[in-house]
């Protein structure tokens, strides 16, 4: 976006910033790993920094954009891998890698967006706790209602029960494609950096476009004044089921590049409880709340140091806290912002030739 005289707008110029930074990482990261600097333990975190990081720009899109608090993204992000997973495992044999990765992942996002949707028609009329708390109790019951579920393959179609494996009466020859609490098993290893840079790219820019969008403007109103928003015509509801839609379709999004990178895909509380959102909800807080590129920094940085800091044993647990109060401190105090604007972001924004506005 420019301005009357041409120049580019400061929100224009921290856009793009967001935009170049992810493409230096990733032809950094790409570099190493060709050049074989990276070991094979960093070289695994890859696709889950990938998927925390698209994570972490979902919820902002919430807590940070909408300003609504919840709890339950886990949730989605669990609806979003067993539905791509549940289609990749049909599919295995019929279709191409390529192909079938593509349509699980939309698959994914679709059917996490939907029950985004649903969800959003009740609790978008809450505020507040109440919000929290009925996220929270959807993120947990979908995470139950999974471990319940048998679906079974055999010459005959599909089989569904809730009553255990028995009680689906599959062939000898049939397949178990989801076991109960033992999940999904054999799910085809398709996630790669690549595909996960790609739909974090995709991700950020879909949100960045809508921040500074028309809707996207009446979305921040609703969130500083939400009475004042509707006072003036603007169709509050509606906004806040844009943004949650959206958001839990990307974070559907996730849950397929998590599941195709796992081989067995499990919905425990470890992957998909309460702890996950929490974590989900410390990134976009540590990064700055309503910050699309310090969501992705402190989500990257957050997944990084323990795996780094694992050599310290039993005191990495103790750093690592220690290293979340010094982020929340730098991060939310107005003089160390000030100095980082001042001789950071400034001296990026010089180094990439933007031009201050008159």
């Amino acid at each position: 976006m420019k301005n009357s005289r041409g120049t580019m707008t400061k929100v224009s110029r921290d856009n793009l910033g967001t935009i170049i930074m992810l493409a230096v990482v990733f032809a950094a990261v790409s570099a190493a790993r060709a050049a074989g600097l990276v070991n094979s333990h960093i070289d695994g975190l890859l696709v889950p920094i990938c998927v925390y990081a698209i994570m972490a720009v979902s919820l902002n899109l919430v807590v940070g954009i909408l300003g609504e608090l919840s709890i339950g993204h886990a949730g989605f992000m669990c609806i979003g891998a067993f539905a791509s997973a549940f289609f990749s495992k049909l599919t295995a044999e019929s279709m191409g890698a390529f192909p079938r990765f593509l349509i699980a992942i939309l698959i994914g996002g679709a059917v996490a967006g939907f029950f985004g949707f649903l969800i959003g028609i009740p609790v978008l009329r809450l505020n507040g706790d109440y919000l929290a708390i009925v996220t929270l109790a959807f993120g947990e019951i979908i995470k139950n209602l999974i471990n319940v579920f048998y679906v079974g393959r055999d010459s005959r179609g599909l089989h569904f029960s809730i009553e255990g494996q028995m009680a689906l009466g599959l062939e000898p020859d049939g397949e178990m494609i989801i076991n109960g609490a033992q999940g999904i098993t054999g799910t085809p290893f398709d996630s790669t950096f690549t595909v996960g840079f790609i739909l974090l790219m995709i991700s950020v820019i879909v949100v960045l476009n809508l921040t500074n969008s028309r809707e996207g403007r009446a979305i921040m109103s609703i969130r500083d004044n939400r009475i004042a928003a509707g006072s003036v015509g603007i169709p509050v509801t509606r906004y806040k089921m844009l943004a949650f839609t959206i958001s839990a379709v990307i974070a559907g999004f996730a849950g397929a590049l998590y599941a195709h990178n796992l081989a067995s895909l499990i919905a425990t509380p470890a992957r998909f409880g309460y702890n996950m959102s929490i974590l989900f909800l410390v990134f976009v807080v540590l990064g700055g709340i309503g910050s699309t590129r310090g969501a992705i920094i402190a989500a990257v940085v957050l997944t990084l140091i323990p795996e780094l800091l694992r050599f310290l044993s039993n005191y990495r647990m103790l750093i690592y806290s220690i290293i979340l109060i010094v982020m929340m401190i730098v991060n939310w105090n107005p003089t160390s912002r000030a100095w980082i604007r001042r001789h950071i972001t400034g001296r990026f924004r010089r180094g990439t030739g933007a031009g201050e506005e008159g």
